[in-house]
């Protein structure tokens, strides 16, 4: 009978979902996604040091490094105790950091897949002029609004920064408590700034990973970061690369009707490629064939 089958099936081993949010940001971000996610999958989504819950103004970390480094204990205190594996989701600056922690010698043994929704990584685009371009055109931005904020015109950072983010999609007006969130968080713009830049590599670091990855770009979201995802496209195997023409940086919150379901059907796709046997060594197009259903 196909009660009895299915209560002799063992339980799937717990798996964890780190997701990290973007700058001006909280973990609240990914609620949607935890409660879309299967009962064997547990979601920790932090709030990033000096965001949401997590605030602090001493010591900030001004390398992803640093930011990996703030997140350890509560990664090892939330996942160490079953030693499960590890499905890691960022968004934005969060995509730098969760493709950070895949590089990190103590987590990369457990990292079983990866989805980065247009992960801010813009040294990546050192490598070409016409990819030069976008990069000093972030930079100028970096500095423009580290100096607003250096100098009190938090307002005014603010205002640059989502002018930026907003690409080629609709000027929506923040709402007032929205825009109270940034004002209470916007000291940290610059050191998310100075991390994204410091980071050193990516190219190298991009080519020698080796897990199921699932990439996320919106057409109207600044070029910067559509670039950024067509670069990582090219450079890492086992890559599946998701275009959403009418979304915008935000695809995360404001597509999430679409992405949540892509990524929840990634997760699923790296455990049970995880179970097949690598003994005998199967083509490495075979395997992105199954990672990519």
């Amino acid at each position: 009978m196909n009660t009895s089958t299915e209560a002799a099936s063992p339980a799937p081993a717990t798996s964890y979902v780190v997701a990290l949010h973007c700058s001006l940001g909280s973990g609240r971000q990914w609620a949607k996604l935890g409660a879309g996610l299967a009962r064997h999958l547990k979601l920790i989504a932090p709030d990033l040091i000096g965001y949401g819950r997590n605030s602090c103004l001493l010591d900030l970390p001004v390398t992803l490094a640093q930011e990996v480094h703030a997140l350890r204990e509560q990664l090892r205190e939330a996942t160490d105790q079953a030693m499960g594996p590890i499905h890691l989701v960022g968004h934005s600056y969060g995509g730098a950091i969760a493709f950070k922690i895949a590089t990190d010698p103590e987590f990369e043994p457990r990292i079983r897949s990866l989805s980065l929704i247009e992960p801010v990584l813009p040294t990546l685009l050192l490598e070409s002029a016409p990819d030069r371009r976008l990069h000093d055109q972030f930079a100028e931005l970096a500095r423009e609004v580290s100096r607003d904020l250096w100098n009190g015109s938090v307002l005014e950072a603010i205002d640059k920064f989502c002018e930026f983010w907003n690409g080629s999609g609709p000027r929506e007006p923040l709402t007032p408590a929205a825009r109270l969130r940034m004002i209470e968080h916007a000291e940290r713009l610059a050191f998310d700034f100075m991390a994204a830049f410091a980071e050193e590599n990516v190219t190298m670091a991009a080519a020698s990973l080796r897990v199921p990855t699932l990439l996320f770009s919106g057409g109207q979201s600044p070029n910067l970061t559509q670039r950024i995802v067509r670069r990582l496209t090219a450079i890492m195997e086992g890559v599946e690369m998701r275009h959403l023409p009418e979304a915008g940086h935000m695809l995360a919150i404001t597509h999430a009707g679409l992405i949540n379901p892509a990524i929840s059907a990634h997760i699923a796709r790296a455990n049970e490629l995880a179970e097949v046997p690598l003994a005998a060594g199967p083509p490495v197009a075979q395997m992105l064939r199954l990672v990519r259903g």
